[in-house]
């Protein structure tokens, strides 16, 4: 069924909940306005054929941590990521790149904190530490700004930008809520041409288009801050493209 003008206007309200972050987010330069905001309504895509794991359960081969001296683990099905208090913020980043692809990761948060999934991102030296940059799809824990926020799944130009697809709107709601407290959580991200759509749980949350990055690593984060243990597991991608040399 076709959404009708007055139904689209309606999705793309901010909720009531959300009008703190619009105040103090809006004037980002790369932030997508509230009006010109693409809703995803896809399904998640099948996970079931095609994928290839991204970890072997014994090692962190074809893995590389960038960034800072947050660390990762490998132990049995999972990867241990814990935030080092006095850190930056730390990425697993996988050694080869990918163009167009379905990713996705199961998280668990045993001790809370933010973390994402770096997309099609890229790094440079920095001062003190390599610098990773690129799209991040938030996963961003239970307790930031009081609980209130709950935009994983939305988009964040890491390195280079800011809030990029904030999930602020009312048809933003279903994936605010779609996060479970002590329990594994699904990020599922399609990636094709200058499109991007996230799934968290299979609730549909980001609907992201732009030609900046096309093809770069996949990166696991540990945010910088003073706690936070972030399990990963089943994390698997399907390669619709291979990423340009």
């Amino acid at each position: 069924m076709l959404c009708t003008a007055a139904t689209a206007s309606l999705a793309n309200q901010i909720s009531e909940d959300q009008q703190f972050f619009i105040k103090k987010y809006q004037k980002q330069k790369n932030i997508i306005p509230p009006e010109e905001a693409l809703i995803n309504t896809d399904p998640e895509p099948d996970l079931t054929t095609d994928f290839v794991p991204l970890y072997d359960g014994t090692s962190l081969k074809g893995w590389t941590p960038k960034g800072g001296k947050c660390t990762f683990e490998p132990k049995g099905d999972t990867i241990v990521g814990t935030c080092i208090p006095g850190s930056p913020s730390t990425y697993l980043m996988t050694d080869k790149s990918y163009g167009d692809f379905i990713f996705t990761v199961e998280m668990k948060w045993e001790v809370d904190g933010n973390s994402g999934v770096m997309i099609r991102a890229a790094s440079k030296p920095g001062e003190k530490f390599e610098t990773v940059f690129g799209p991040q799809v938030e996963m961003e824990g239970f307790e930031g700004h009081d609980g209130k926020r709950k935009w994983s799944g939305g988009i964040y130009g890491q390195g280079y930008a800011a809030w990029i697809y904030p999930l602020w709107l009312d048809a933003h709601q279903d994936a605010r809520a779609a996060l479970k407290i002590g329990e594994w959580n699904r990020l599922t991200i399609h990636a094709s041409g200058d499109t991007v759509k996230t799934w968290v749980n299979g609730v549909a949350a980001a609907h992201w288009v732009d030609s900046k990055f096309l093809s770069g690593q996949l990166g696991l984060q540990v945010h910088s801050g003073k706690k936070g243990t972030i399990l990963f597991r089943n994390i698997k991608v399907k390669e619709l493209s291979p990423a340009p040399h």
